[in-house]
This record gives C-alpha cells, structure tokens and sequence, in this order.
C-alpha cells in the first residue's frame, strides 16, 4: 500500500486499519527476504522454516484484534515466548530486526501515521520482550497470560 494516503477514523479494529491477514502476509514476506539474507539476523533464523511465516501473521493478526487463531492453533502467548528461549538474542540484533521491519512496514502497511507509529511502538515492545525471553536461562517462562492486544492506544 506504499504510497497511498489514507485517512482513517481509527474507530475499528488496528487489525483492521493495517489490512488484516492478507497485508500482515504480505509484510512478513517482504520483511523475512531482507533478514534471511541480513549478516547479522541470518544466525538467529538459521534453523527457519516456512511455517515461520504462517505463525507471525496468526500471531500479529490476533495480537491487533484479528482472529484469536495463534491461541487456538498454536498454544497462545507462553507458546510465542518459548520460541524465543536460548535464542541470546543481542541488542545489536533485536534493534536491527526491529529497524527492519519498520521500514518494511513503511512500505507495505497503509500510509497512515497513527497506524505506522503504533505499528513501531509494538515492534520496539515486542522486540525487547523477547529479547529478555532470549537471554533467560532455564525454561521456566511462569504464566505470561494470554496474548497481548495491541490497538490505537498501545497495549490494551
């Protein structure tokens, strides 16, 4: 949607106003051919598989109020989290995968300055998160409750 203007009256759904599942797809498409071939995020995807993929749309889509698919499908938020484990990820990388996939979204998310700034606020949210999960030593995650919603005002 690169280009286009957008005035919105950010009264539905954020899940909505970034274009629901078929545009969160085609973000993560774009957004994973840069970091697959990027020298310091390739080591952290290095065991990657196309699913991958399919698991981040389900997961935004529920996280901006779609579908609560990633809870039914794929276990919820203690699930999301437990991916990331072991991962050490380093701040070098997690504000490299965050700069990327702002800049992603610049391009393929709506034209619309509150959706693309709350937009980067979850992704700098998110990305710290798991990074902290990365860094954790054992297993023990607790109960993280359910996944976070995220909408016009932030975390809700």
């Amino acid at each position: 949607m690169s280009g286009e203007q957008h005035s919105s009256d950010h009264s539905g759904s954020f899940y909505d106003a970034v274009g629901g599942a078929e545009a969160l797809s085609r973000l993560i498409n774009a957004f994973y051919d840069q970091v697959l071939v990027d020298p310091l995020l390739q080591p952290v995807f290095v065991n990657f598989t196309q699913a991958h993929l399919d698991h981040v749309v389900v997961w935004l889509s529920e996280v901006f109020g779609g579908p609560a698919e990633y809870t039914e499908r794929f276990g919820g938020h203690h699930a999301l989290l437990s991916q990331h484990l072991h991962l050490r990820i380093t701040e070098e990388q997690r504000a490299r995968w965050a700069e990327l996939m702002i800049a992603t979204a610049a391009k393929e998310l709506p034209d619309d300055a509150l959706v693309q700034q709350r937009f980067a606020e979850y992704i700098e949210w998110g990305t710290k998160i798991a990074r902290s999960v990365s860094q954790q030593e054992g297993d023990d995650l607790g109960e993280p409750g359910p996944v976070p919603h995220w909408g016009w005002n932030g975390l809700e």
